[in-house]
């Protein structure tokens, strides 16, 4: 049995690829611990899960020692670390808050005393890879994004680039989401190609439900259009709320949380959409099953903005599926070979509202459509899904711990 540190920048309450391989993992006889991050009055600092993983959460931010116990949304005279991010001082002071969290999250790695570190994505990397070195273990990483060119990352593109040219040459094994990203990240800095792990869900076929219809009220026996995921920049979700009013006799569903859930709000509100276009914020994994199946199209309307976004496969893409959905998906070259393949939805060119209405048009107007692509996303989940492709990652630890 080994003892395998993973490493990422979150809370660790909603990250389903990581909660995937970190069970993977432990099922097949290690000892994981992931070191994640720490909100007093929202997560535990330190806890063991259901399966056995230990999770040990370090404070996000140094100045949240200053907050109110006894109200966690409530400041006692210091500077939120929110606020503390308003200009250069703030972010000077960002800048040495997060370099200290990161300094927690080392010391506690070491302390852990791991055979091998795991690192989830470019913002755990450079500690992840000082924690190898210093307990002389090897080093996994884990690029779940493209983040050289990756929305809301242009000013960090250099950087980026830099740590990982410099460190992911010097890991003893990498993974990533894509065959495309796979491609790149070995072109880009001549390192074997690494091991693929599609963001699939495991093996859940849902009951079909109307939690949806209950818990929103939805009177009519429309169909339900959902997106589920962040509500973030460059994923198309404006076009969606535009797309919705331009097709009648259809509920719109956003499940998720995000920068733009209030200008989306509104904009539905001021387009007199808000009794067919509603919002649910970010629901747990356990949860999110039950509400992906009471729906009955599956949107991811996401924008060629960058190469992050032109080489993805989508996790909910996946997920729509294995909810047995008919999807509709902007035509990105790994989602249209994957819609395209197990024939469950329809394609659309990425920025175009137009074609993104008349799509989720035809499935809304054609119910035989929409039966049949359910049927093959029901067929489609039975091999595509995490267990299908979990023994790799299996493989993969088997063979850095042979070296």
């Amino acid at each position: 049995m080994a003892r395998i540190s993973m490493i990422v920048w979150n809370d660790f309450r909603n990250d389903a690829r990581v909660l995937k391989e970190a069970q993977t993992l432990q099922a097949a006889g290690h000892e994981v611990t992931v070191f994640a991050l720490h909100t007093p009055g929202v997560t535990k600092a330190s806890e063991t899960l259901a399966s056995g993983i230990k999770v040990t959460r370090v404070l996000r931010s140094p100045l949240w020692l200053f907050r109110n116990p006894a109200n966690p949304q409530k400041q006692t005279g210091a500077v939120s670390p929110k606020q503390a991010n308003k200009g250069p001082v703030g972010q000077a002071l960002r800048i040495v808050t997060r370099s200290l969290t990161h300094c927690v999250l080392l010391l506690r790695m070491l302390a852990s005393r791991p055979d091998a570190i795991h690192s989830h994505d470019v913002n755990t990397l450079p500690t992840a890879w000082l924690a190898s070195v210093f307990t002389r273990t090897p080093l996994v990483y884990d690029a779940h994004e493209i983040s050289t060119d990756r929305e809301g990352y242009a000013k960090l593109r250099s950087l980026v680039g830099w740590v990982e040219k410099k460190l992911m040459p010097r890991a003893a094994a990498t993974i990533t989401t894509t065959d495309a990203r796979a491609k790149f990240f070995a072109r880009a800095y001549r390192i074997p190609r690494p091991v693929v792990l599609q963001n699939r869900p495991r093996l859940l076929i849902e009951k079909r439900g109307d939690r949806l219809r209950r818990e929103l009220g939805l009177e009519m026996p429309w169909p339900i259009v959902l997106y589920q995921g962040g509500l973030q920049q460059g994923r198309g979700l404006a076009r969606l709320v535009d797309a919705a009013g331009m097709i009648e006799q259809a509920y719109f569903v956003f499940i998720g949380g995000g920068r733009l859930a209030q200008s989306l709000e509104r904009q539905a509100i001021d387009a007199g959409l808000s009794e067919r276009v509603r919002f649910i914020p970010t629901v747990s994994l356990d949860d999110l099953p039950g509400y992906t199946a009471s729906a009955d199209i599956g949107v991811q309307p996401i924008e060629n903005t960058c190469l992050n976004h032109l080489t993805t496969d989508s996790n909910k893409l996946f997920e729509y599926m294995m909810a047995g959905l008919a999807v509709v998906a902007s035509g990105m070259p790994e989602i249209r070979a994957i819609v395209n393949r197990y024939e469950f939805g329809i394609t659309v060119p990425p920025g175009d509202t137009e074609a993104l209405a008349q799509a989720i048009r035809t499935l809304v107007d054609n119910p035989d459509l929409r039966a049949s692509c359910a049927a093959n996303a029901v067929q489609a989940a039975k091999t595509v899904n995490w267990e299908e492709q979990e023994m790799k990652l299996v493989s993969l630890y088997e063979g850095v711990f042979r070296t």
